[in-house]
């Protein structure tokens, strides 16, 4: 298993067929092949090596891309950074992988420009930007010219493909470290999952390529030899007019994605008649999000992925059959699916002994997209790398069908007046009202109860709620002590990493500050 086995594919039985567009620009499935074996020999002539890494600072294009595969085809390992980290995270990053050149486009020439001289490492910058390349930059376009194609230098198999950071909500990030079939695995999970496998799939970048959920999707879809369509970064308006330009069958969104999508306006008027498919995932989505998504996007097929980048990223996947909100089926609607091909999910209780059917404990996963470890830090592997499993960190249970019902991360769960409340069943429960537009909950600190539940609300836009008539929402919905017993309405959108998920411990800080434990 090598990553340029798929593109290779794709131009043998369909080498005129669509591969990607971008803008203007478009290329044939040849075209394509011949561009990533000329941009692996730029790379190779600006000194890189089997092994060496190559990092990419850069918005969602078709150069992006080509990336993907022409790191691979030097034999070369791919190093994706996080477009909405700061100058100090990327030196850090760029430094613990020992990355040796840095490709980066107009979006952050300027930021690649206070990170050069900073990190001993870096000896060459690629320009992939439309724009006069900036001093000290090569053009990659312009060395791709004058360069001639090289033979695939890609070994493939348990070769490391790539070092993809973890978001660094908290400290610095981890570099995961993922082999070509750590991908593979994982590709084919997503492929099948997601009924890709289809002829005429147009698939929309739209959530950043960085991420390790978009990267499955391009991989799953390449290997469908479907057609690649970008746009540089998720806004509403630019997102439903690539769909209806381009006539786009499948994208991938986040949550927090789909909720700006619904409060925009745009599905009003806009022709999303090709979408057949959305897939989401990277962090939970609220029932009451998902039921209007539902609702405005009747002829749409929703299928959720569940995972981590550990996991290279796919562990479950919940199909569109289990999307519905009647008959037999509908029940599953609240889990995260069933374990991917190839792929084993188990939850075990502290002694890493499976728990019964229904009993909530921790998710562990094992097959053959489990990471190699963590770029340079073996005792942090260990602490998750246990007997071949990878334990998650998440909470959650199975039930007798083999669904994974998730219920919190295991760090994020509240312990009140010794009660197990979890964050997420409580914000699925708020997110239903009508008024409300995005919800967080966090765990606070009480003399009586050690932690209290706290809800952190964005109404909609014209909106009024009371604390009071949201807490009685909620005891309609669960239980009383699982509600909420503070509110607080904020008009500030919450902060988000680079990938779309929400930075629960930047909203939690300010309560526990003077706190030596950050749970009572």
């Amino acid at each position: 298993m090598q990553l340029t086995q798929m593109i290779k594919r794709a131009a043998q039985i369909q080498p005129n067929g669509v591969a990607t567009i971008c803008g203007e620009r478009q290329h044939s499935w040849q075209q394509l092949r011949q561009r990533v074996a000329g941009l692996a020999a730029v790379l190779q002539a600006h000194g890189v090596s089997r092994g060496d890494r190559v990092a990419v600072l850069a918005l969602n294009s078709d150069r992006y891309y080509e990336y993907f595969f022409a790191v691979a085809w030097a034999g070369a390992v791919l190093v994706p950074l996080n477009i909405r980290w700061s100058v100090k995270e990327h030196v850090y990053s760029l430094e613990d992988s020992g990355a040796g050149v840095l490709v980066v486009d107009d979006a952050f020439a300027a930021a690649a420009e206070q990170v050069l001289p900073q990190v001993a490492s870096l000896h060459t910058c690629l320009y992939i930007g439309d724009k006069t390349t900036p001093a000290g930059m090569v053009n990659s376009e312009q060395a791709l010219a004058h360069q001639p194609p090289i033979d695939d230098q890609c070994v493939g198999k348990d070769q490391l493909a790539g070092i993809y950071y973890t978001g660094g909500t908290t400290g610095f990030p981890k570099g995961v470290m993922l082999s070509h079939t750590n991908l593979w695995v994982s590709s084919v999970s997503a492929a099948l999952g997601m009924e890709m496998n289809q002829p005429g799939m147009r698939y929309l970048h739209a959530a950043p390529m960085f991420h390790a959920a978009d990267i499955a999707m391009s991989y799953a879809s390449t290997i469908c030899g479907a057609t690649q369509v970008f746009i540089p970064a998720f806004a509403c308006q630019p997102l439903v007019a690539a769909i209806a330009a381009h006539r786009i069958t499948h994208t991938l969104l986040v949550p927090t994605m789909i909720n700006m999508l619904l409060g925009s306006g745009e599905l009003d008027s806009a022709d999303i008649s090709s979408l057949q498919s959305v897939v989401y995932g990277a962090s939970p989505m609220p029932e009451g999000t998902l039921r209007q998504a539902m609702e405005q996007m009747p002829r749409v097929a929703f299928m959720q992925a569940y995972g981590q980048t550990e996991l290279a990223p796919i562990a479950t996947i919940l199909p569109s059959e289990y999307h519905v909100l009647e008959g037999p089926k509908s029940g599953k609607i609240r889990s995260a699916g069933r374990a991917g091909v190839c792929v084993e999910v188990e939850v075990v209780d502290p002694l890493h002994q499976p728990c019964a059917v229904g009993t909530v404990g921790e998710v562990r996963v094992r097959g053959g997209n489990t990471m190699m470890g963590y770029w340079k830090k073996p005792k942090e592997s260990e602490a998750v790398m246990i007997d071949g499993w990878i334990h998650t960190g998440d909470a959650g249970y199975l039930d007798e069908d083999g669904f994974l019902f998730l219920v919190d991360r295991v760090k994020d769960m509240i312990v009140t007046g010794g009660e197990n409340v979890y964050s997420a069943e409580v914000e699925s429960a708020l997110s239903r009202h009508d008024a409300i537009s995005e919800v967080v909950v966090i765990g606070i600190p009480s003399e009586q109860w050690g932690e209290q539940v706290h809800a952190i609300v964005r109404l909609k836009e014209g909106q009024r709620l009371s604390q009071d008539e949201l807490i009685g929402f909620c005891h309609q919905q669960i239980a009383h002590y699982k509600s909420p017993r503070s509110v607080e309405f904020r008009r500030e959108p919450f902060p988000i990493t680079g990938a779309g998920k929400l930075r629960k411990a930047d909203l939690r800080a300010p309560y526990w500050q003077g706190h030596r434990r950050r749970v009572n």
